[in-house]
């Protein structure tokens, strides 16, 4: 297929947030304004408008399209490795992948300002989005504590707010400078999947095949809703 082709076939807002992905990934947040995502795109700066009526906006349907394919990818790993469907292996898992792929490493780990204004715009723009992430979260988090392999000194909506808080917290500080020591990737992707098995797991404890699957099944419901 040649190129023209390839343009033609694909949505203008796919034309946009391609541009704008490839952007933020070559010069940073700060640099990119929708003018330069327009010239990109090789359409008006009007049309981005029309899509996307801020900045903040447009970053945070790059976000969510990155995120449709982390948690595609979150639910595969659990239908294949029974272990992925714990909370420190997930997100293990998860951490590694945003590191890896040059947008998510930018939209997740290379900006703690950008991630802040990005949390901002969802709160605002994705409430009902994340009431049903929310929904998911404590449902996994049921499945888990039913199956024995969670600790019960916590109440589930605790454990859901210490598992949020624990990841969140790590990848604010890959986006801000060092302060606490310049760890490789693997040894942050370590430290994090330790501190959330001693935080939330029964040692020892390995979910069922069944499991697994149910808990890969909540995640594609949540895929649906992006």
């Amino acid at each position: 297929m040649t190129e023209n082709a390839k343009l033609v076939n694909k949505s203008r807002e796919d034309l946009i947030l391609d541009a704008a992905a490839d952007l933020l990934v070559r010069w940073g947040y700060r640099r990119v304004t929708i003018e330069d995502v327009a010239k990109q795109a090789r359409i008006g700066k009007g049309t981005v408008y029309l899509h996307f009526r801020t900045k903040e906006s447009l970053f945070l349907a790059v976000l969510l399209r990155s995120h449709h394919g982390v948690l595609a990818g979150m639910a595969e790993r659990m239908e294949a490795d029974p272990a992925e469907a714990l909370p420190s292996r997930c997100v293990r898992s998860v951490y590694r992948t945003l590191l890896d792929d040059p947008v998510t490493r930018r939209l997740y780990l290379g900006d703690a300002e950008l991630l802040g204004r990005l949390a901002h715009e969802a709160a605002i723009a994705l409430s009902d989005l994340a009431a049903r992430r929310d929904e998911v979260g404590l449902a996994w988090i049921g499945l888990l504590r039913e199956a024995g392999l969670l600790r019960t000194d916590l109440a589930p909506d605790e454990q859901l707010y210490v598992f949020t808080a624990i990841g969140g917290g790590f990848f604010f500080l890959d986006g801000a400078p060092p302060a606490y020591g310049d760890f490789a990737p693997d040894r942050r992707a370590d430290l994090l999947e330790h501190t959330l098995h001693c935080a939330l797991e029964v040692p020892g404890a390995v979910p069922s095949a069944e499991l697994a699957a149910a808990a890969a099944a909540l995640f594609r419901s949540l895929i649906d809703h992006f």
